[in-house]
């Protein structure tokens, strides 16, 4: 019985791989795209823009009434964020209302989620912002220039001899003309979103979703929470009314509060004031929201009410003629003439465009996967990607700027009831009432309380912070990843963030890989397993055998430290022990030689004999368990090539077990087991316990030789 148990590897015959006709299968794939149907089309059509396939089957009873109110209530969250974020991304508030509303309908027609909400997004518009402050300083525009836009239409924003502020020229597609700060500040914006949205369709048509995989969650939660400390930081000066330069480069984190801290002493109380109320009235509504969510059928739409009754406020006190605080100014109605984005500038901001692309399409993809799961449909991650990128390259056409899907938004889209996107498209109705008819109204609005809208919409992000310790005690990798990812984000810069994170991500992969865990494993009692006997008792250790086991794949970066690991796990350096043995035989030579000078010759043959006959170890065969090595490299095959002669020169056997086809197949092709393989069945083993069988066989079988 034990026999046919050991024999079981043997036994199990490989699948021969089916051979595929190279030649055949390509044909078949260019017949296949270059044939004409009617029913390709409509696939083709159905897949480009899903709302072909799910608006005829719309349940309008069941599904009317929550995509209705959960529309409502994301237009009226919407308009007060679009506007604030504007603050973030340098630009005037009809910028973030275009967006909102372009962006929502875009992704109603090529979007395959039916919860999440699509627009601006803060750390996006943090992105847009650095870069558009960049560039706008580079044409060189002041920065701290206030401009007051009343009594203008959306056109007179392009033309600088209306907005009485410096101009450069700039080439708007197949316009030249001559551009104020706020055309050129758009400009930029709108050049940065183009090449954003060209990014993620090119990634979508090369199938190259799976960069995503490389932003670790951890990496993106300390991403976040660090682009988060610079977004209060920004906003900062709002709520205390100060006014000083807005830093560009590395460090903006610790200059801004520098500089801040520099001009404290001109504070403005009545910025300062309106903050603390305003501050105190939305985390006091998040507060109750959070803590009645499953009483209120619906959210508290505070940020609108303390629009409203911050604007009331500032209208009649004149606030910003009696008191000097900054205002929002003037916000024109109707759309503007649609424009090409500038190729001149393309170029400028062609790198920038890429953490944008991938950040935009990362949270984009995985909240439409979650969200996705919880109500239990699919979505197809690379139409995700197309529908983004047309989100930001259709609009930014339109004076757009880069969008994203929002986790806030999107919960309180499902919160409240939304069952498809046509609630997209309602979001969008109560945007383009903004637009039309209300934009105007918010002339009085202080940028304080836009601030105070945009720091409070923080609180997410900033709350990780209470998750650290949970965190440091789950995982310490998935710690470190985040805290560095934070610290670089803030500290250093936002894109360097992202690329710090990514690489100290990987690092900390191939760190794992490099430095695995290793174990000298002892067997379960009255059992065929083996386990680490480090790590759990009552093990009993097999005598004269050495089971080894190595976490992780064996290649170039760790044969080193596999090689030290095994020596140390064994107590035995096969090299140095050839060295010592080399030594002796030296001297024993050289002993020998001098005693036959004296005729001492049978002697000195003694002594030689019984210096090189071989030490008794206290083990006679190494089992490496290879069920933990992914793979081999060349380096790896030739380590353990090495180990094996070494081991074999000290009269020791290294056999291997449990490895799987593809370590398998590699040694195979190494000719790890001699010509032919013949020597596999002594080499290699299906089980742990089937290797250590045959060491113990082959042990005995060799004391009765030798008896």
């Amino acid at each position: 019985m034990e026999e046919a148990k050991l024999d079981l590897y043997f036994q199990l015959h490989r699948k021969e791989p089916e051979q595929k006709n190279i030649k055949r299968l390509i044909k078949s794939k260019i017949q296949k795209s270059c044939s004409f149907s009617f029913k390709k089309v409509q696939s083709a059509l159905t897949g480009f823009f899903p709302v072909v396939k799910w608006l005829p089957k719309y349940r309008f009873k069941e599904y009317v009434w929550g995509d209705v109110m959960s529309g409502l209530i994301i237009g009226i969250i919407l308009v007060p964020q679009a506007i604030a974020y504007c603050l973030l991304a340098g630009l005037q508030p009809i910028y973030g209302l275009y967006t909102s509303f372009f962006s929502n309908i875009i992704y109603f027609l090529m979007g395959t989620s039916r919860h999440i909400s699509v627009g601006i997004f803060s750390l996006l518009s943090l992105m847009v912002g650095q870069v558009v402050d960049r560039e706008v300083q580079l044409a060189g525009f002041d920065l701290s220039e206030d401009n007051r836009w009343e009594g203008i239409s959306p056109e007179d924003l392009f033309n600088s001899s209306k907005t009485n502020v410096s101009s450069v020229n700039l080439t708007l597609g197949v316009f030249n003309m001559e551009c104020g700060k706020e055309c050129y500040a758009i400009g930029v914006a709108t050049a940065l979103t183009f090449l954003a949205g060209v990014y993620q369709v090119l990634m979508a048509v090369l199938r190259l979703g799976f960069v995503s995989i490389y932003l670790s969650s951890p990496m993106l939660d300390g991403f976040a929470t660090g682009a988060s400390l610079t977004i209060l930081t920004v906003q900062a000066k709002y709520l205390l009314g100060v006014k000083i330069p807005r830093h560009q480069g590395f460090g903006n984190f610790v200059i801004t509060w520098i500089n801040i801290l520099k001009n404290i002493h001109k504070t403005n109380f009545c910025d300062l004031i309106t903050s603390a109320l305003c501050i105190s009235v939305l985390v006091a509504a998040k507060e109750l929201g959070d803590r009645y969510k499953h009483k209120l059928k619906i959210p508290l739409p505070t940020e609108l009410f303390v629009v409203v009754t911050a604007t009331l406020v500032s209208h009649f006190a004149d606030l910003n003629g009696v008191y000097g605080s900054s205002i929002s100014g003037a916000i024109p109605t109707g759309f503007i003439m649609p424009q090409v984005p500038s190729l001149n500038l393309m170029s400028r901001v062609a790198l920038d465009a890429i953490p944008l692309a991938v950040i935009s399409f990362a949270f984009t993809v995985s909240l439409s996967e979650m969200f996705a799961k919880k109500h239990g449909y699919t979505v197809r991650p690379n139409q995700e990607m197309l529908a983004i990128g047309f989100c930001n390259i259709i609009p930014s056409f339109f004076h757009c700027f880069t969008t994203s899907a929002a986790l806030a938004k999107t919960m309180v889209k499902d919160s409240t009831g939304c069952q498809t996107q046509v609630s997209s498209v309602i979001s969008a109705l109560v945007v383009l009432l903004v637009l039309l008819f209300f934009a105007p109204l918010f002339y009085s609005l202080q940028k304080c309380v836009l601030a105070c809208i945009i720091i409070v919409s923080l609180r997410g992000a900033l709350r990780k912070f209470r998750d650290v310790p949970k965190q440091w005690r789950i995982s310490k990798v998935d710690t470190l990843i985040w805290i560095v990812s934070m610290l670089s984000a803030a500290l250093i810069s936002t894109e360097m963030g992202l690329l710090v994170g990514v690489v100290f991500s990987m690092f900390c992969i191939v760190a794992r890989t490099q430095l695995p865990h290793v174990a000298i494993l002892g067997q379960i009692q009255g059992s065929v397993f083996y386990e680490d006997a480090g790590e759990y008792e009552n093990l009993t250790a097999v005598p004269k055998v050495k089971i080894f086991r190595f976490q992780a794949p064996l290649y170039y970066a760790n044969k080193d430290f596999f090689l030290r690991s095994l020596y140390k796990a064994t107590r035995l350096d096969p090299l140095l022990e050839i060295a010592k043995r080399n030594k002796a035989e030296k001297k024993a030579k050289q002993l020998a030689a001098k005693r036959a000078k004296e005729n001492v010759q049978d002697n000195g043959n003694c002594q030689v004999n019984q210096i090189l006959v071989p030490k008794n170890h206290e083990f006679h065969t190494i089992v490496l368990d290879c069920s933990a090595i992914q793979f081999l490299d060349t380096s790896g095959i030739s380590t353990l090539k090495g180990v094996r002669n070494d081991y074999k020169e000290v009269g020791i056997s290294f056999l291997l077990a449990s490895c799987n086809p593809c370590v398998l197949d590699t040694l195979k092709r190494a000719s790890y087991f001699g010509p032919n393989e013949k020597d596999i069945s002594t080499l290699m083993f299906y089980t742990i316990h089937s290797a250590v069988q045959f060491a113990g066989r082959r042990e005995i079988a060799a004391f009765d030789s030798e008896v």
